[in-house]
């Protein structure tokens, strides 16, 4: 068990709580380990009839995975620092399969920061999820801003979101709102911060019968505080339709460059910081995913980074964001003519024979 991770059985319902306050609840392998440990023992028990997954900490739910260990450990493989992000990769998205196929209630509480690996352990399947925004709520996929791709699931939860609303936050990176993430299919009631504590008060009595019907009967009279129709990607749908509905992301960045709006003018100069290379392939990623079952997006998402990793434009990034803050990062290729359809192609070439990948059992 991980000790930032914190466990509790309060009447029918199982807790789990992030303590990781100083890193954002940053996910490192133990925490994957403790979140994952927590929910197989549940998993069975019949005295357990719902999961509750949250914080502690003001600012986040959860703000990813620890990238700083990607860095350090991924230029560390003398030391078997490599081994260890395998291992980071091969847990953190099994956890993912895990909570999208789990047999209870699965309640998210996003309040504050959700972004990459927190919203892998919050988007859960439809049959089980219950996704909680607050005013507080700031939910991205920001990978592309440090050479990744928007991994955990995002090739199925974005490729599903509606619209083109996915493929503007997997290329764009640009974080949202509560009631944008209601608008895009990303999240399903709206509760103010100032509430939680009161649901879960609710939620640790013996009397509550339906779990997820008491949080939705809860969170109806503050629907109209985060009302989705008025939300801000709402309001520029069509410029998203518009510009997004291309087939690569030059045909998308042309598309916006020829448009004047205050909207297309900030995401194009957005895109033009962000990796050539790994638009592209995200790009690639969701058109695939959106064919594809939650399984086979994580299959193919664990042999992306493996190839993401080969290539570097990961390490990269993470070195220019976070580590030496030069906010320069040198993309290879460095710009978007120059990325190939076989450069993109390479991400997606089987890195194990289909027995031996490490997600074979994912069904």
């Amino acid at each position: 068990m991980s000790e930032f991770v914190q466990s509790e059985v309060r009447g029918k319902t199982g807790f789990i709580t992030l303590t990781r306050a100083a890193a954002l609840n940053s996910l490192s392998l133990e925490m994957v380990r403790g979140i994952t440990a927590v929910l197989l023992q549940w998993r069975g028990d019949t005295q357990i009839s719902a999961v509750v997954i949250k914080s502690n900490a003001e600012k986040a739910f959860c703000a990813g995975g620890d990238i700083r260990f990607f860095h350090q450990k991924g230029t560390a493989s003398a030391t078997g620092g490599a081994a260890l992000v395998e291992d980071f990769f091969n847990e953190e998205y099994a956890l993912n399969f895990l909570i999208h196929h789990y047999p209870k209630p699965y309640i998210a509480v996003m309040d504050g920061v959700v972004m990459g690996g927190g919203m892998g352990i919050a988007q859960a399947g439809p049959q089980s999820r219950l996704r909680i925004v607050t005013e507080k709520t700031k939910m991205a996929m920001p990978e592309v801003a440090i050479g990744l791709f928007p991994d955990v699931g995002g090739s199925f939860f974005l490729s599903r979101a509606t619209g083109k609303t996915g493929t503007y936050l997997g290329l764009s990176g640009e974080a949202i709102g509560a009631a944008d993430a209601l608008y895009a299919g990303l999240a399903d009631v709206f509760i103010p911060a100032a509430e939680l504590p009161a649901l879960m008060d609710l939620l640790s009595s013996d009397t509550v019968q339906d779990v997820r019907l008491a949080v939705q009967e809860f969170a109806a009279p503050f629907a109209s505080q985060a009302d989705p129709a008025t939300s801000k990607l709402a309001s520029v749908r069509s410029m998203i339709e518009q510009h997004f509905a291309a087939t690569s992301v030059e045909q998308i960045m042309q598309s916006l460059a020829a448009d004047d709006a205050e909207f297309s003018r900030k995401t194009l100069a957005v895109m033009q910081k962000r990796s050539p290379l790994m638009m592209c392939v995200t790009l690639a990623q969701l058109q695939h995913g959106a064919e594809l079952d939650v399984a086979d997006c994580l299959r193919m998402e664990r042999t992306m980074v493996r190839r993401c990793f080969e290539h570097g434009e990961v390490i990269e990034g993470v070195r220019a964001l976070v580590i030496d803050k030069d906010h320069a990062p040198k993309w290879n290729p460095p710009a978007l003519s120059e990325v190939t359809t076989e450069m993109v192609g390479q991400f997606f070439n089987p890195a194990w024979p289909a027995y031996a990948h490490p997600l074979r059992d994912l069904i």
